[in-house]
């Protein structure tokens, strides 16, 4: 019988890596997680947090923009852009060790280096030269080697003029004028953070709404609020050529069969993502892969090879931290032998950490529609909201979706101050299969913005109070 050095090996030490990586420790198996960069992944230190804390700058610079509405008078105010780039390294550093310490705290061992599958249970180690370092040898394998931002085909990322997300988070000085290409969560928060400093922004999107996978009603009133705060939207709009100069780029678009040309500093893409494969020897040992993400099973995130799992970004959508966290403890707990659910694919949280922000869970309106069911439909809007009022953030609405023969929590979709916390009651909600009764039936403490849930499900039973 062979004899292997640990019971688990990851390979990528990002949300779901070193999530994984922990629970595997906590359940006794033995554990090594292998990263060649950073622990915490592009979340950590190139997405999620990062991209927070400048999102926080804007939001401060939002307050005191307005102060004078608060009776709070601030004259001759001004930002230093460096630092707010600084301020979010810093966090990001934070995160990073504090990733760190949970590894040492669990007894991971950690590898730095290049991993790479051998054999169906070895991994070698490559250093930064490309020379082998170590060969690791496990029972389990879990792949979570993440993803990175797709470019559109026959445009290269150059870092400087056309860039992605990685490069919007250090730039070394604020450009006067941005196009940012896809109108996802990535681009609508940098859309929200560069305009909030005063740049040109116009953001293109091929689909006929931003946020397309959002409820529509949600995706037309942030349009409306982003064309009020002078953001330029172009939806229905195709990307066909962007050329660079030295000093600016000239992107060219289709809308509606019209070519037109957009310039500007400094062109970011935001269209996507595709799996980081490459390398990692799955060609070598026949594990299968579709469109640059590895094919799993989703219910036990095994690979066509039986002791070989994948999970978090590279497995494909969806892209978020919190399944990957989430996919990466239900996987190792089926590993170590203990019963687990799995991951819940009809109740995951979305959210974009823009103003307003936009959160939700289930199915929009829409889809439920296509999908037969016949619906119960409550809304509260936060312009009549005490609490809402008081804050001084009025905009946005709570709109809950329910299944009219069972009272089911289909889907729930949030856009206001707050929203991307407010959600969290909604997902406990589809969890134990609340019905829109026993939400509007609990008692919310007054004056909160969480009222606003209780009053949109007692609006689908004609019951609201406050509308």
């Amino acid at each position: 019988m062979q004899n292997f050095e640990y019971d688990a090996a990851i390979l990528g030490g990002g949300p779901g890596g070193y999530v994984a990586a922990i629970r595997a420790a906590q359940l006794k198996l033995k554990t090594v997680l292998i990263e060649k960069d950073k622990l915490g992944g592009i979340c950590l230190n190139w997405g999620c947090i990062p991209t927070k804390a400048l999102l926080k700058n804007a939001e401060a610079l939002h307050l005191v923009k307005n102060a004078s509405e608060f009776g709070i008078k601030i004259d001759g105010y001004s930002f230093d852009f460096t630092k707010i780039i600084q301020r979010s390294r810093e966090v990001s550093s934070k995160i990073n060790k504090g990733v760190e310490f949970l590894m040492k705290k669990n007894k991971v061992d950690i590898v730095e280096g290049f991993g790479k599958l051998t054999k169906q249970k070895s991994i070698s180690v490559l250093d930064k030269n490309g020379k082998k370092s170590r060969e690791i040898t496990a029972k389990h394998i879990i792949i979570s080697t993440g993803a990175r931002a797709r470019e559109i085909p026959n445009v290269k990322n150059d870092g400087e003029k056309i860039i992605s997300s990685t490069e919007a988070m250090i730039l070394p000085k604020q450009p006067k004028e941005m196009v940012i290409i896809g109108a996802g969560a990535i681009g609508v928060e940098f859309a929200y953070f560069y305009n909030e400093l005063g740049t040109k922004v116009t953001l293109i999107e091929m689909l006929p709404n931003i946020l397309p996978i959002e409820d529509e009603e949600i995706s037309k009133l942030l349009e409306r609020e982003f064309k009020k705060n002078g953001i330029q939207i172009l939806t229905n709009t195709k990307v066909k050529e962007i050329d660079k100069t030295k000093t600016d780029v000239s992107v060219t678009v289709e809308t509606s069969g019209k070519i037109s040309e957009i310039k500007s500093d400094i062109a970011l893409v935001a269209i996507g993502v595709q799996g980081n494969i490459e390398g990692i020897g799955l060609e070598e040992l026949g594990i299968k892969a579709e469109k640059s993400f590895i094919t799993i099973d989703k219910k036990n995130y095994k690979t066509n090879l039986e002791n070989i799992y994948a999970i978090g970004d590279v497995s494909g959508p969806p892209w978020l931290a919190h399944v990957a966290s989430a996919e990466g403890i239900a996987c190792v707990e089926q590993i170590a032998g203990h019963h687990s659910a799995g991951v819940n694919y009809d109740a995951i949280p979305g959210c974009t950490y823009c103003q307003p922000q936009v959160a939700s869970i289930g199915l929009t309106e829409k889809k439920a529609k296509e999908l037969g069911y016949e619906l119960r439909i409550g809304k509260y809007n936060f312009r009549s909201h005490g609490k809402s009022i008081a804050s001084g953030e009025t905009i946005g609405f709570v709109k809950l979706i329910f299944d009219k023969k069972y009272d089911e929590l289909l889907g729930a979709h949030i856009i206001g101050s707050e929203a991307t916390e407010l959600i969290a009651e909604l997902g406990l909600a589809k969890s134990l299969e609340a019905t829109g009764v026993t939400i509007f039936k609990t008692m919310h403490a007054h004056p909160t913005l969480s009222e606003a849930t209780m009053e949109a499900a007692a609006d689908a039973h004609g019951e609201a109070i406050h509308i």
